[in-house]
């Protein structure tokens, strides 16, 4: 599928340079960003991948199986614990710290707090790769039908509107800690370079196992979902004024709804 991976790597590598973009406010800033406007871009972020799980993963997923004859909630529940699963597993094994905590998760390690901020983001951008590498292998194998393709690139702006915050998330809190800036800079975009690899891994899955589409859609929903409910939630209400993290939430959400009907 040579389309769906130029595709896939035009997708993902946009996302991939919003935050560098936003990583890049590192030589800007230097002051810790307000609470206030940090639970904000967190609902956000939240928000667009609720819309993303649902409007860009679970209903193809389920419009597909059908298409192919299926029975619909089939895979798409099959696959959204599946994705669950996978998410559960690398949060067990990869060590990792949220900016908001205090203490790490996954395997001990003697890694610095540096190292674990910038893969907690990473784990935040796996299944977000996925879902741009399966949108376009989806809009490729249906070539005559170009609202998927719409998706698709709907898709990939609202994933990267909130890649701009992320970024600056890892990178200004690195530089606060002593971090010169450019390396800070550094630290913050490559915590998006999964994005890239695992968008175009699953194209290749996808292309060589078609009949597994809907479960891939799906499973990249399960795995957003995950992110969202386990870290980006509870992280944008923590402390006074938790309704800013719901705003944030329900503008993200608004948003990439508004950009997958316009532009579908």
């Amino acid at each position: 599928m040579p389309e769906a991976l130029l595709f896939a790597a035009i997708g993902t590598g946009f996302t991939f340079f919003m935050t560098a973009f936003g990583s890049a406010l590192v030589f800007l800033f230097k002051a810790e960003i307000d609470s206030g406007i940090q639970k904000v871009l967190l609902g956000f972020a939240a928000g667009v991948m609720i819309a993303v799980s649902a409007f860009g993963m679970l209903v193809p997923a389920i419009e597909e199986t059908e298409r192919m004859g299926g029975i619909g909630w089939i895979p798409a529940a099959g696959g959204f614990v599946l994705g669950i699963f996978f998410l559960i597993v690398m949060d067990s094994l990869l060590p990792h710290l949220h900016p908001v905590a205090k203490q790490s998760e996954g395997l001990a390690t003697a890694w610095r707090k540096s190292t674990l901020l910038m893969l907690s983001v990473t784990l935040h951008n796996i299944p977000e790769g996925m879902a741009v590498g399966l949108a376009f292998a989806l809009a490729a194998q249906h070539s005559n039908d170009p609202a998927l393709l719409s998706s698709a690139i709907a898709l990939c702006i609202g994933l990267g509107i909130q890649n701009f915050p992320e970024g600056a998330a890892i990178s200004i809190p690195l530089r606060q800690e002593g971090m010169p800036a450019a390396k800070a800079f550094v630290f913050g975009s490559l915590s998006a370079i999964v994005e890239p690899i695992f968008g175009i891994l699953v194209v290749l899955a996808a292309g060589a196992l078609r009949p597994a589409m809907p479960w891939l859609l799906a499973a990249a929903a399960g795995a957003m979902m995950f992110v969202v409910v386990e870290d980006l939630i509870p992280e944008a209400r923590l402390g006074e004024h938790s309704n800013l993290g719901t705003l944030g939430v329900m503008g993200g959400f608004l948003i990439m709804m508004v950009l997958d009907v316009a532009l579908g």
